[in-house]
């Protein structure tokens, strides 16, 4: 399910930041709202089976979940590592949209970086 939501430039900003901070790590990269889903980047040596659909209904629980967790003693959410058998999934939302990467493993300070790149470039879209 690709709305053609993000102009190019948009869409090589996230890639650019996600890229950056993983490197050849970057496995996919996905951008969404409360309605749309669109892949930006897929790894040339994966397959594209994955449901993105069916992701994005999981990831748009963080809209839910930022505002609940707002003004608690663990201060503003910031991002979500999900740890899989074969890799990770980092989400970062910002206002009504949101984008989650998934990577290789990598060292935690990478995925902070990454969770930081892709936040920058959300909240300036």
């Amino acid at each position: 399910m690709t709305n053609g939501e993000l102009s190019d430039r948009q869409q090589e900003q996230l890639l650019s930041g996600a890229r950056t901070a993983t490197g050849d790590e970057l496995r996919s990269l996905t951008y969404f709202t409360d309605e749309t889903v669109e892949q930006v980047y897929l790894r040339d040596d994966l397959e594209r089976s994955a449901d993105l659909v069916g992701f994005a209904e999981s990831e748009r629980m963080g809209f839910r979940s930022k505002m609940i967790y707002k003004g608690t003693q663990l201060g503003d959410y910031q991002f979500t590592i999900r740890v899989f058998e074969h890799g990770y999934l980092t989400r970062v939302i910002a206002d009504e949209h949101g984008v989650w990467a998934t990577t290789d493993g990598m060292q935690i300070d990478r995925f902070e970086e990454l969770a930081s790149a892709l936040s920058s470039v959300l909240v300036e879209m």
